[in-house]
C-alpha cells in the first residue's frame, strides 16, 4: 500500500509571523503517526537574514516521560527552518524544513512522511553514550 504524506497548507510570507510559525509546526507534528506517550515542546530560536531571504529557526523537544520516570533519560530534537523567500511573491507560501538534531540530512514535509523511529534511535543512542561513560 502506498503510504500518504501528511503535510497541512502553509502560510503566505505577507501572513508570516514567528507565533503563526509556531502555530504551523504545531499543526504539522499534529499530522505525525507519533505514540501519544511521548511529549514536546517548542519554542522559537533565532531568525536569521540572509541575502535571499529570512529565516527563522524552532526546535521541538520530545521526551518519554513515565509514571517511574517522569523526567526522560534522554530528549531526542527535531529543528525546523521556516523560510521566506526575497525573491518570491509575498503571496507565496513559507517553506518548511526540518532536521534531526543527530543527522545533517534535510527533510521537507511534503516529501518525507515523519517515523517515531528517529525519535526513539536518538534517545536509544543517548542512553547507550551515557551508560558507556
Amino acid at each position: 500500500t502506498k503510504h500518504v504524506i501528511k503535510n497541512i497548507p502553509w502560510t503566505t510570507s505577507k501572513n508570516f509571523t514567528v507565533e503563526r510559525g509556531q502555530q504551523q509546526i504545531e499543526e504539522l507534528i499534529s499530522t505525525w503517526d507519533i505514540h501519544e506517550s511521548w511529549l514536546h515542546h517548542s519554542e522559537f530560536l533565532e531568525e536569521e537574514e540572509l541575502k535571499d531571504s529570512k529565516r527563522y529557526h524552532y526546535r521541538a523537544c520530545w521526551g518519554l516521560p513515565t509514571r517511574r520516570k517522569p523526567v526522560p533519560r534522554a530528549t531526542a530534537n527535531v529543528y525546523f527552518v521556516i523560510v521566506i523567500s526575497k525573491l518570491k511573491p509575498d503571496t507565496a507560501p513559507v517553506e518548511v524544513f526540518y532536521r534531526l538534531e543527530s543527522s545533517r540530512l534535510i527533510r521537507r514535509p511534503e516529501q518525507c512522511q515523519f517515523r517515531e523511529k528517529w525519535l526513539q534511535d536518538i534517545i536509544e543512542n543517548k542512553i547507550a553514550c551515557t551508560e558507556r561513560l
